[in-house]
């Protein structure tokens, strides 16, 4: 079920950081919206990732990927604070590696090619398509977002039958910096030709949500694991479960 973030947490933010929108202005902003600036896991399931790791390591399967997939953001925010750039395919590839040596698990070559492949492989999530397809027939741009690589984007984007529905994507490799710094969401900005105010980003992690927030954008939380909001200042203006929910949330 789409929501908005609630009176309640507004006043909790107002002694603490920035107000968000009123009703009224927000509306407003939800109105003029000319595009969807999408994260990749908004779209693609990450949940195989698991699935395989499991059958690689019994027993290790949710551990093992919790552990990888921290590293791995963590990794991008150290790479942009250092600026020290490196895509997004080599530092998953390096979080894996310190994964396995952390849990002592022996990381063959063949383990490490099929665990990476995975992020060749990612499929949507069951909503995607039909509420994708919904926000183009209603006449909003829509483009990829992402920490991805172009071949990650392009891959997942093709296995997935849609071709067609995003303009050229955006990632993070075009200006050397990870989200949540500023010059990764500025990408929409400058390529689409459209004011922050007119455009939505739709995240999938609750940092993102709130990154996209402190940069101007009307942000939305498609939060698939019901996590809790951050506690850094930035509230999403929406919530969602899917992006079903963000079709409802920008029908106002």
């Amino acid at each position: 079920m789409a929501t908005r973030v609630g009176r309640r947490h507004l006043l909790t933010l107002a002694a603490s950081g920035p107000l968000l929108q009123s009703a009224s202005s927000q509306h407003r902003t939800i109105s003029s919206a000319k595009a969807i600036a999408l994260d990749a896991f908004a779209v693609f399931d990450p949940r195989p990732i698991t699935t395989s790791v499991e059958t690689l390591f019994p027993g290790k399967g949710t551990h093992f990927t919790a552990l990888w997939r921290t590293r791995q953001f963590e990794y991008t925010w150290l790479r942009t604070i250092m600026r020290s750039y490196n895509d997004f395919w080599s530092i998953t590839e390096d979080a894996l590696i310190y994964s396995a040596k952390t849990l002592n698990v022996e990381l063959t070559r063949a383990n490490r090619d099929q665990l990476m492949h995975c992020f060749l492989e990612l499929r949507p999530w069951p909503d995607a398509p039909l509420a994708l397809q919904k926000l183009r027939d209603s006449g909003l741009r829509l483009v990829l977002l992402s920490n991805f690589t172009q071949a990650m984007l392009n891959s997942a984007v093709t296995r997935s039958g849609l071709q067609g529905l995003f303009e050229p994507h955006l990632s993070t490799d075009r200006v050397r910096a990870y989200k949540p710094d500023p010059r990764a969401y500025r990408m929409a900005v400058d390529a689409l030709k459209l004011s922050r105010e007119e455009t939505v980003f739709a995240a999938f992690a609750g940092w993102d949500a709130a990154g996209a927030k402190a940069f101007g954008f009307t942000s939305y939380w498609v939060n698939r694991a019901s996590a809790p909001l951050e506690e850094i200042g930035f509230a999403p203006d929406g919530i969602g479960a899917s992006l079903s929910d963000l079709v409802t949330f920008l029908r106002g």
